[in-house]
């Protein structure tokens, strides 16, 4: 196997009652996704250009929970987190906490370019947008808000992916603690509130739970492998929270062997350094890259749910998840393409 390989998904834990036609919209964004990488790949475009390009393609559409998708925290303010990886040379950028910046993962790409540091948080990552901000590089300040709110909340109020309301989703959140399993919702705040299947992830119940994350995973025609992650975050986090996605290791990590992109129930992921043991696995095991994959997921995440999608520096593809669903597509050189949420 070898030449240039593709895959980027759009979080892990999917509602099975997700309507038909979200879930044909869902797999529309990652096919798009996936056209314009290869498109790029064609061209000779290298990994780390085409991981941010299409992350930034992720966070425009709200569709996901990243960038302007992103999930509202407990004070309904929006803290946004990315993270991207060159393998190669191993050289990183991640930001969390970012309120005002369109695209976060390029804005981690210019921590990585154009600061001595590797990750910048809060309103240090914000002024440091400030300073970047050009007329080359007009993403730094294109505003996602409008009059205090994000966009996708602004007129009837409802959060991404049409499922509920955020004031009818507060309702329902003050009786639910994190990591409390709670099979059904005692109030009654109309039929989109209706969670009962018992399945949770992140301690919500699949029937509110938005996917944490979008992410990609490339290796291009040279063999050079890169990775990026973008995140809005848990629905109803405490301010402040820093999940996996902008953690390299964690979330997010890329080598001379592979790239790889996690999503799912953050606080696993950073326990069981996901991303990092995927490729670990591989240099110390010996495992191909999907054997190192579904070790990983196996052996790793001590009882949390979790998705990975990877690529190796040999063209290979590969993903798994154990949680209920992942929004997930890969491409290869040969032709090969596939979109997909369930197992």
């Amino acid at each position: 196997m070898g030449g240039w390989a593709i895959a980027v998904h759009g979080g892990a834990g999917v509602d099975s009652r997700l309507p038909e036609e979200r879930q044909a919209a869902a797999k529309r964004l990652l096919a798009g996704c996936l056209e314009i990488g290869a498109d790029a790949l064609r061209s000779g475009a290298m990994a780390i250009d085409v991981v941010e390009m299409l992350v930034r393609e992720l966070e425009t559409d709200p569709f996901f929970n990243s960038g302007r998708g992103s999930a509202l925290t407990a004070r309904g303010t929006v803290e946004m987190e990315a993270s991207i990886m060159n393998g190669p040379d191993r050289r990183c950028g991640a930001v969390s906490g970012i309120t005002t910046v369109k695209n976060p993962v390029s804005l981690a790409r210019r921590v990585m370019e154009f600061s001595p540091h590797s990750y910048l948080a809060f309103q240090g990552a914000e002024d440091f947008a400030i300073e970047q901000a050009s007329y080359e590089n007009p993403f730094i300040l294109d505003r996602l808000f409008n009059g205090g709110l994000p966009i996708w909340t602004v007129g009837d109020g409802f959060a991404k992916n049409g499922h509920v309301g955020f004031r009818d989703c507060k309702f329902y959140l003050k009786q639910f603690d994190y990591r409390v399993a709670t099979d059904t919702c005692s109030g009654s705040v109309g039929p989109a509130m209706s969670f009962d299947t018992g399945i949770q992830m992140n301690g919500l119940p699949i029937s509110v739970y938005a996917p944490e994350t979008v992410g990609c995973v490339v290796v291009d025609s040279t063999g050079g492998c890169a990775a990026a992650t973008s995140t809005g975050g848990l629905m109803n986090k405490k301010c402040g929270r820093i999940g996996d996605s902008p953690l390299i290791g964690a979330g997010t990590y890329a080598c001379d062997l592979c790239a790889v992109s996690c999503t799912g129930e953050g606080e696993a992921i950073i326990r069981a350094t996901l991303a990092r043991d995927v490729a670990a696995i591989m240099e110390y095991k010996g495992l191909a890259l999907q054997e190192a994959v579904n070790y990983a997921i196996k052996e790793r995440l001590d009882g949390g749910k979790a998705g990975v999608i990877a690529v190796s520096k040999d063209g290979e593809v590969a993903y798994g998840f154990n949680s209920n669903g992942m929004f997930r597509g890969c491409a290869t050189e040969d032709g090969f393409m596939e979109v997909g949420i369930w197992e």
